[in-house]
C-alpha cells in the first residue's frame, strides 16, 4: 500500500518525490539494437518482431478498407455513441485553438506576421495490448486532421489472430485516417521513423506507449525525428481537505494506478482523517478491480503526504509537476492560481481524471516524469509549424536600413551590411 509520510522538510521533497527508475542503459542498449535492425532490414526486421513479440506471422501489415469498414458493426451502439460524443467535444476544444494570421508593422514599411502550417506526414503510435487505447486515437487524430496534416500513419499491435481492436478502427475512420499498419512497439516507432518499403517514413511521431516505445521515441528523436514529448508511465497527484470525498480520492488514485506497474500516484492533504479513509477506501475498490495485481505494485511506488497547509501542499506538488493534479479542496479555485507545474488540472469533487481521459475535449497526452516543468501537452500547436513572414518596402527598408548596418558592423559580418547597403545605394 501507499507511504504515508508526515509533513516532509523540504529539503527531503526531491528525494520523496522520486519516480520509480528503470536501469535505462540496458534498457536503450535493446532499443537500439531493434532499431539499427529495422533501418537495416525495413519490413523483414519487422516481421521479425512482431512474430517475437506479438506472437504472429502477418503476410501483410496494412489494414485494408473492409477491416476499417467492418469496424462499425463489432462494436456496441451505446459504444459508438459514446465514441461521437468524446470526438464532438475534442474537436470542439482543439478548433478553438486554431490562431488567426496576424498581420503587423513594426516600423512604417515593415510588415510582419506568422503563419501555421500542418506537419505534412504525421505518425501516431496506439498501445493495442492489455488496454487497446481508443481513445488516443481521438485525442491525437482529431487534432492531426484540424491541422491539416497530409498524411496520416497508425501503427497499433493486433491480437494473435493478426485482427485490430474494432474501437481503435472505428475511431480512426471517424477521423478519416486510412494508412493504418498493424505493428506495435518498438517496430512501430523505428518503421514510422525510417520508413520501410510498406510503412511511409513521417516527420513527427506521437502517442504513448510503454517504457520501451518511450525509449524509442527517445532515441529516434535523438537522429531528428520530432516526437511529441518524452513521456513515460502515467501519473495522478491529488490535492485534497476534509471537504474531499475519500471514496473519489481512491477511484482517481486507482485511475492512473492500474495503467502500469512502473505508474505512481500522490495523495496530499492537510487532513490526517481524509489520508486514514482514503486508504480504506482504496483496499475496498483494489479488490473490486480486473487489474488490481498491476495497480496493487503501483501503489508500492506511491506516497500519501501530509501537509500542515494547503499552501504548503501546493508548493511541494509545483516540485513534483505531474501529469495530471486534482484540486479536490473547498478553495479549489483559489488554489488552482497557484499552479505552475501540471498537465492537465481538474477543479472539485466531480472533476474525476477520467473525463480528460476519454470525453471532457481536453488533450490526455500529457508531460509526465516532471516534464510539466517544462513542456505543454498535445494540442493543436503539436501538429503545425509556425512560419514567420516579413515584407519590407522600399520605404521600410530606407526607414530600418541604418540600424541592420550598424548591428552588422557590430558583429563584424560585412555581407549582412553588403545586403543593407546595396539596397539603399
Amino acid at each position: 500500500m501507499m507511504e504515508i509520510i508526515n509533513d516532509p522538510p523540504k529539503e527531503n521533497w526531491d528525494a520523496i518525490l522520486k519516480r520509480p527508475v528503470i536501469d535505462l542503459k540496458e534498457l536503450e542498449s535493446n532499443v537500439s539494437a531493434i532499431l539499427n535492425d529495422i533501418r537495416s532490414n525495413g519490413d523483414t526486421a519487422v516481421k521479425r518482431y512482431t512474430i517475437q513479440y506479438d506472437k504472429i506471422a502477418l503476410t501483410s501489415f496494412k489494414v485494408n478498407e473492409e477491416e476499417i469498414n467492418a469496424s462499425e458493426n463489432q462494436i456496441s451502439k451505446e459504444l459508438k455513441e459514446a465514441i461521437l460524443q468524446a470526438r464532438s467535444n475534442i474537436e470542439k476544444f482543439h478548433s478553438i485553438q486554431k490562431e488567426e494570421i496576424k498581420i503587423v508593422e513594426t516600423m512604417p514599411g515593415v510588415t510582419c506576421w506568422r503563419k501555421s502550417i500542418g506537419i505534412e506526414k504525421v505518425g501516431l503510435y496506439i498501445p493495442g495490448g492489455s488496454a487497446p487505447l481508443f481513445s488516443t486515437v481521438l485525442m491525437l487524430g482529431v487534432p492531426a486532421t484540424i491541422a491539416g496534416c497530409k498524411e496520416i500513419v497508425l501503427c497499433t499491435p493486433c491480437n494473435s489472430e493478426g485482427k485490430v481492436n474494432a474501437a481503435i478502427l472505428f475511431a480512426a475512420k471517424l477521423c478519416g485516417i486510412k494508412t493504418i499498419f498493424k505493428i506495435g512497439g518498438v517496430q512501430a516507432i523505428g518503421a514510422m521513423a525510417y520508413g520501410t518499403p510498406t510503412v511511409p517514413k513521417v516527420y513527427k511521431i506521437f502517442g504513448p506507449g510503454n517504457q520501451y516505445v518511450t525509449c524509442a521515441k527517445q532515441l529516434v528523436n535523438k537522429e531528428g525525428i520530432a516526437i511529441d514529448m518524452p513521456a513515460g508511465p502515467s501519473e495522478v497527484a491529488i490535492i485534497a481537505d476534509d471537504s474531499a470525498s475519500p471514496a473519489f480520492i481512491a477511484a482517481d488514485l486507482l485511475s492512473q494506478a492500474e495503467h502500469g506497474e512502473d505508474s505512481q500516484v500522490i495523495l496530499v492533504s492537510n487532513s490526517q482523517d481524509i489520508i486514514d479513509k482514503t486508504l480504506l477506501a482504496l483496499e475496498i475498490q483494489l479488490k473490486q478491480l480486473n487489474r488490481s495485481a498491476i495497480a496493487k505494485k503501483a501503489l508500492k511506488n506511491s506516497k500519501a503526504i501530509l501537509v500542515n497547509s494547503l499552501e504548503r501542499g501546493m508548493e511541494l506538488l509545483n516540485v513534483y509537476a505531474p501529469e495530471h493534479l486534482i484540486i479536490a479542496c473547498k478553495n479549489y479555485e483559489e488554489l488552482s492560481h497557484k499552479v505552475i507545474n501540471a498537465g492537465s488540472v481538474f477543479l472539485g469533487n466531480y472533476s474525476c481524471e477520467s473525463a480528460g481521459d476519454y470525453a471532457s475535449g481536453t488533450n490526455h497526452t500529457l508531460p509526465t516524469n516532471g516534464y510539466a516543468k517544462a513542456y505543454s501537452g498535445v494540442s493543436l500547436d503539436s501538429f503545425v509549424k509556425k512560419i514567420t513572414f516579413q515584407e519590407l518596402s522600399k520605404q521600410g527598408l530606407q526607414t530600418i536600413g541604418k540600424t541592420i548596418e550598424l548591428m552588422a558592423e557590430a558583429e563584424g559580418l560585412d555581407a549582412h551590411k553588403n545586403a543593407v547597403s546595396i539596397r539603399l545605394k
